[in-house]
């Protein structure tokens, strides 16, 4: 990682961590992206498990979330962070503990510029793009068989 940072990627409690989480989110899906809270904030992260990015010096500086259905989602990292590998440490966390825990299959809504990035990452996309929060996304499945 950049500057020989390490980066720790954790299991985290929603109560425990929702300052951070929500700090993280909020940058990058509602400052960058302009996504409404209404939608960004759902509900749903107190029945989600969640997972946070931190560097040595204890930065956090990226997250991901998935629900009881399997649904991947609210993967984010901070812009100067983004390109050092975070994103992929994350979404393989989140994907381990997920077949790990669930009995269902893994899926999640990418964004459309992403989609090459879930697909390295094992995920293969279904069905026609959508709009989301106004943003083009495709369904995508995770291939079970993928390491």
């Amino acid at each position: 990682m950049r500057r020989n940072d390490q980066v720790d990627i954790v299991q985290c409690d929603w109560q425990q961590t929702s300052h951070s989480l929500e700090l993280i989110r909020t940058r990058v899906f509602i400052e960058e992206q302009g996504v409404p809270i209404h939608i960004e904030m759902d509900g749903l992260d107190s029945i989600a498990w969640h997972f946070l990015a931190s560097t040595a010096a204890g930065e956090t500086i990226g997250c991901s979330r998935l629900l009881p259905s399997g649904k991947i989602g609210r993967l984010a990292v901070l812009r100067s962070y983004r390109g050092e590998g975070v994103g992929t440490a994350l979404l393989k966390e989140t994907v381990k503990f997920g077949k790990a825990t669930l009995k269902s299959k893994l899926y999640l809504h990418a964004q459309s510029y992403a989609k090459d990035f879930y697909e390295a990452n094992g995920f293969s996309s279904i069905g026609a793009p959508f709009l989301e929060a106004d943003i083009e996304h495709i369904k995508m499945i995770y291939n079970q068989l993928a390491n």
